[in-house]
């Protein structure tokens, strides 16, 4: 049965009706859909985040997985010299755990670390802000230095610390296209006024030549004849205006990506014939962006290889790629592990979920094939020389 919101729909529709061509691009239904400021799913109280909700994250499967970003983020200000303030901004910080796991992990851990740190929430949903602050008050009881912030009272420049961001990127806007007759077309999204489904598809001309500068810029030969015609997929411009916004911030520092994705030979596979996009509703999830309108997560795989060079023209240096896995490992999630077989507990069930949980951070099959990029800016030779934890090879 479909849930949409129908005051969301009628907005999309008549937006769809002022457009010069009756019709609007696959990123700007999903704008709508996802950030309208009143209806969208990200801005209203509908979200439902966790593991019994339309999807979960690795901070609902408890604290060790902030507890190791915290352990990076500490080394990462040790890089840097020890600055103070040492600015973390989390980029779409969902309901807040990660930050309350953050933070209080270092005021146990790495208190000096703690008394220097300002952490910056960059959040435009109204809905989640709220849950946030609820999250984080006690927090700030304790002396975390936390504020809220918009991109556009953010300075060029001012930042010094780490930007980072988990499962953000593949909830930004994206643009679908088709090869049909070998031209690359673009997916359009209409009003249907001959079904009872509200909206339908039509493809027409490329709406920016962007797109098609995508493909040159990530080194993919769509029309060169390997790719047949109905090949679909996606595109995310958003993604490299967020890039370019993250790095013209940053003055010296760190930007730290975790997300599900592919650098772009795999995500642009000939055999993935249609594209990435799901959608996620009342713990299951599928592919019909068009139905449970404003009440379904919408999400489209990363291209890592489009970040990486975007970050480069923006003055980002690489430092690494890998996967969740690897990286959690190698910060200290195998020492975690390996203690459960040594603790004393009357609870063995409680041992038993704590074990699950760490499995499914590492999990190939899932969170632990994410992609962790991590780039750099403003480092001086000596800096750059070092090699963070999480990306060294953990010993087995």
């Amino acid at each position: 049965m479909d849930e949409s919101n129908r005051q969301l729909c009628e907005i999309i529709g008549q937006q769809i009706a002022e457009s010069p061509n009756k019709r609007i691009t696959f990123a700007e239904y999903m704008d709508l859909v996802l950030y309208h400021r009143q209806h969208g799913y990200y801005a209203t109280n509908q979200v439902n985040i966790g593991t019994k909700g339309d999807f979960f994250t690795s901070p609902h499967l408890g604290a060790d997985f902030g507890e190791l970003l915290a352990e990076q983020f500490f080394e990462m200000w040790e890089i840097l010299g020890k600055p103070a303030p040492f600015q973390l901004v989390e980029m779409g910080a969902g309901q807040g755990l990660l930050a309350a796991d953050v933070l209080k992990y270092l005021h146990k851990h790495y208190f000096d670390f703690f008394e220097v740190l300002e952490y910056v929430i960059v959040e435009k949903a109204a809905a989640l802000i709220e849950e946030q602050k609820h999250i984080l008050s006690k927090l700030l009881r304790f002396g975390a230095n936390l504020r809220w912030c918009r991109w556009e009272e953010m300075p060029a420049e001012s930042i010094t610390g780490c930007f980072f961001s988990n499962e953000l990127v593949d909830a930004l806007p994206v643009h679908q296209f088709l090869i049909k007759d070998g031209q690359l077309k673009e997916i359009y999204i209409t009003n249907n006024s001959i079904s009872p489904a509200l909206f339908k598809e039509e493809t027409g001309e490329l709406s920016t030549p962007e797109i098609a500068k995508y493909f040159e810029f990530v080194g993919i030969d769509l029309l060169g004849g390997s790719y047949e015609d109905g090949y679909r997929s996606e595109v995310n411009l958003a993604a490299l205006e967020w890039m370019q916004t993250v790095a013209n911030r940053l003055q010296r520092g760190y930007v730290l990506t975790i997300d599900y994705g592919y650098l772009a030979e795999r995500y642009y596979s000939r055999q993935r014939r249609e594209g990435t996009l799901q959608c996620y509703y009342q713990h299951a999830h599928h592919n019909d962006p068009y139905i449970n309108v404003g009440r379904q997560d919408i999400t489209a795989h990363v291209d890592f290889t489009a970040l990486q060079r975007q970050g480069a023209l923006c003055r980002l240096q690489p430092v690494g790629f890998a996967q969740q896995g690897l990286f959690l490992m190698a910060l200290g999630l195998g020492d975690r592990i390996a203690a459960l077989s040594n603790m004393q507990t009357q609870d063995i069930s409680d041992l038993l979920r704590r074990r699950e949980a760490l499995h499914q951070l590492m999990n190939p099959m899932g969170l632990g094939n994410f992609g962790v990029l991590i780039q750099s800016k403003g480092l001086n030779e000596e800096e750059k020389g070092r090699s963070l934890k999480g990306l060294s090879v953990p010993v087995m």
